[in-house]
């Protein structure tokens, strides 16, 4: 597993070379990792998480910043809800 690593101010998720739902998982626990407002930078290769992470983040009360493509690898750029916590039980907005 690629650990998250912190990268000019953004906490970076690298799930490159993961399936989804893998990308979601980490970015979700990611997040509960972090204060609210800070954000996130999600690498993943699997073209589902186009579908799936803004599903996610949306649903639980993020704010996807920024998404791009480049070489194959979509980068999500989330910042954390205040409205998000606790919003998220078992993988599903409460």
């Amino acid at each position: 597993m690629n650990a998250e690593l912190p990268h000019g101010g953004e906490t970076v998720v690298d799930a490159r070379g993961h399936r989804c739902p893998t990308p979601t998982l980490r970015l979700r626990r990611a997040l509960a990792a972090e204060p609210d407002g800070a954000v996130i930078l999600l690498l993943a290769d699997d073209p589902m998480a186009r579908i799936d992470v803004p599903h996610f983040a949306i649903g639980a009360g993020h704010v996807i910043e920024d998404l791009s493509q480049e070489d194959g690898v979509l980068r999500f750029r989330v910042r954390k809800g205040v409205s998000a916590v606790g919003a998220v039980r078992g993988g599903r907005p409460a």
